[in-house]
């Protein structure tokens, strides 16, 4: 008699194996999806400093994010605020909500940022 299909210890190796490459691929997947929640708050920074410049070359000083309006938008799950310092420059600091890391930015002299430390003037930094 031939029997077609597979033995119990065929099918459990094949679980096992499963499962090894599910241990493997998931925390990579949830380091990928911390990466691209640094990666949007950064890129919004990057935008919110493009529409302070445009506002600055307009009108000779930085704008709050009301100020603002239309001008610039963050991304869905990004929070950003401005702290302006008396027509010399500002800095701002973003936030995802799924994240605990936060991104900052500084533009100007005399302008300190909590986040930003060692990035150079105009460049995003996370922490």
């Amino acid at each position: 008699m031939n029997r077609k299909g597979f033995t119990l210890i065929e099918l459990l190796i094949v679980v096992v194996i499963i499962g090894i490459l599910a241990a493997i691929a998931i925390p990579k997947f949830a380091n990928t999806k911390e990466k691209a929640y640094i990666a949007s708050m950064k890129s919004d920074l990057r935008n919110l400093v493009t529409a302070e410049e445009a506002y600055f070359a307009d009108n000779m000083l930085y704008a709050d994010l009301g100020t603002l309006g239309t001008a610039y938008s963050p991304s869905t799950g990004v929070t950003v605020a401005i702290t302006p310092n008396a027509g010399l420059g500002w800095s701002a600091s973003g936030t995802h909500t799924g994240t605990t890391q936060s991104c900052g930015i500084a533009v100007g002299t005399g302008v300190t940022n909590p986040v930003v430390v060692t990035a150079a003037e105009g460049e995003p930094a996370c922490q």
